[in-house]
C-alpha cells in the first residue's frame, strides 16, 4: 500500500485526467492529511496513518508560494491549463479559503488569466456562507456525490462528523447551476468496521455501478442541474485492499444516462 503526501502549498504542475495542466494549490499540511471525509479509495491514505505535525500554511504563504511558481511557469513559457485546489484533504477546511480564493483569482488574472481557478471538494463545508460565496467567484466549482446512499457514505466516504445526504444535494441546488458533480464509480470489496455487538466486520461489497445506485443517483443529478458532471474510477493505489476500477461500459453507459439528461458529462477510466 502505497500513499501520496503532496508538498503544500504549491505542487505540481500535474497531468489532471479530467482537468489538463494543473498546478496544485494545497491548504493542507505538508506532513499529513487533514479532511473531513476519511475515503477508502483516497490515494492519499488513511485520515490516522497521517497526522501532521506542521501548520496549515497561512494565507500569505499561499499567495506567496503561487506567485514565485506562477512567475517561473511565465519565464519558462510553460502555463498552466487550470489552478486547482486539491492536495491532502479538503481545501474548504482551511480558515482563511474565501480570502485565498480572491488571492489566487488576483494573480491568476495577472499572470496566466487563460487558467481556469478549479476547487476539488467534498462538498461538506458548503453550509458556510463565506465557503459558498467563494466557490461561487471560482471557474470551477467540483463538488463530490459519490452516492445518494446513506449506508454507502458512511461505509465508503466515511464522514468525521454528521452528513446529511439529502441536506448536502439541497445546498447543491443553492449554487444555481455553477457546479460541477464528481463522482467516484467503483466495483470490488472492502474490509467493514465490526457493527455493535460484532466482534469481527467482515467484507462488503462497494459496487455502486448498479441500478440501485445509480438510478436515484441521476434523480439527484437532474435535480441539482449541474453546469458538468465528471465521473471517473480508481487511478492509483488506495489504502484499502480488494477495491477494483469500475470497467470503460460500465462508465460509459452511466455517462450516457448522464446526457440523456441534457447535462454534459465526462467520463475518466
Amino acid at each position: 500500500m502505497s500513499t501520496i503526501i503532496y508538498p503544500s502549498p504549491i505542487f505540481g504542475p500535474v497531468h489532471s485526467r479530467r482537468l489538463g495542466v494543473s498546478l496544485g494549490i494545497n491548504l493542507l499540511p505538508a506532513d499529513g492529511k487533514v479532511c473531513s471525509f476519511d475515503c477508502i479509495y483516497c490515494e492519499c491514505g488513511f485520515n490516522g496513518d497521517h497526522h501532521p505535525k506542521k501548520p496549515l500554511p497561512t494565507r500569505e504563504e499561499v499567495a506567496e508560494g503561487l506567485e514565485m511558481k506562477l512567475r517561473q511557469m511565465v519565464a519558462d513559457g510553460q502555463l498552466p491549463d487550470v489552478l486547482t485546489f486539491a492536495g491532502n484533504g479538503e481545501p474548504t477546511c482551511h480558515p482563511q479559503f474565501a480570502e485565498i480564493i480572491d488571492d489566487t483569482i488576483r494573480l491568476r488574472n495577472q499572470y496566466c488569466p487563460k487558467a481556469k481557478v478549479s476547487v476539488l471538494s467534498n462538498a461538506t463545508m458548503i453550509h458556510r456562507q463565506s465557503v459558498h460565496d467563494a466557490l461561487m467567484r471560482v471557474d470551477n466549482n467540483i463538488l463530490k456525490l459519490d452516492t445518494v446512499d446513506p449506508i454507502y457514505i458512511n461505509k465508503v466516504d466515511r464522514p468525521s462528523g454528521a452528513y446529511d445526504v439529502s441536506a448536502i444535494i439541497e445546498r447543491m441546488k443553492a449554487f444555481g447551476g455553477h457546479i460541477i458533480i464528481q463522482t467516484m464509480f467503483m466495483r470490488g470489496t472492502a474490509n467493514a468496521l465490526p457493527l455493535q455487538g460484532e466482534s469481527e466486520g467482515g467484507s462488503i461489497s462497494v459496487d455502486n455501478t448498479g441500478e440501485a445506485y445509480v438510478s436515484p443517483w441521476l434523480e439527484a443529478v437532474k435535480a441539482i442541474a449541474p453546469q458538468q458532471v465528471m465521473i471517473y474510477t480508481i487511478d492509483r493505489e488506495t489504502p484499502t485492499i480488494g477495491l477494483l476500477k469500475a470497467t470503460h461500459e460500465q462508465l460509459d453507459a452511466i455517462r450516457d444516462r448522464v446526457t440523456d439528461l441534457g447535462i454534459p458529462c465526462s467520463a475518466s477510466y
